[in-house]
């Protein structure tokens, strides 16, 4: 007789939300659920702890994207996550202050955010801190603006 590893449990939206909520109480806001979606914001300060509980203990196995967006007086950081266990995408989206354009990677539990964080770095400056390969994707690696950020200049050249 073989032992087989019990499989876990499906969750449900709002048992994702609660779990989340549970452990990061304060540091998550704006938090809603639809069918098969969780929206929340997130503290910088412990965005990368949350990801590898999801990861590890709720079967987010898949980070579909990771994107910037200037906001004018800080950037934010919008990832979506994916859990084919339980068929659901969370979308977490994280402040980060323009004077200080930096948040953990996740490139290193999750591969396929790499290219995600090198796209949001050349085109916003975002800098994903522990990335192995942090370096331009898409414009010449000479190149020191970021042409996604709102104080772009339009016709600017290097």
């Amino acid at each position: 007789m073989t032992e087989t590893t019990p499989k876990a449990k499906t969750m449900s939206e709002e048992m994702v939300a609660k779990a989340l909520t549970e452990q990061f109480k304060d540091k998550i806001t704006d938090l809603q659920t639809k069918t098969r979606r969780v929206f929340f914001n997130v503290d910088r300060s412990v965005f990368l702890d949350l990801i590898k509980k999801m990861k590890d203990e709720m079967e987010f196995e898949h980070c579909s994207s990771v994107s910037g967006v200037d906001m004018k007086t800080n950037f934010q950081v919008v990832y979506h996550m994916s859990s084919y266990a339980n068929k659901i995408v969370v979308q977490i989206t994280v402040d980060v202050p323009k004077d200080v354009p930096e948040i953990d990677s996740i490139t290193p539990l999750y591969g396929g955010a790499n290219w995600h964080e090198r796209e949001t770095y050349d085109m916003f400056g975002i800098k994903f801190i522990g990335h192995p390969r942090l370096e331009r994707l898409l414009l010449p690696v000479d190149y020191t603006f970021f042409p996604l950020r709102k104080d772009f200049e339009v016709g600017r050249r290097i």
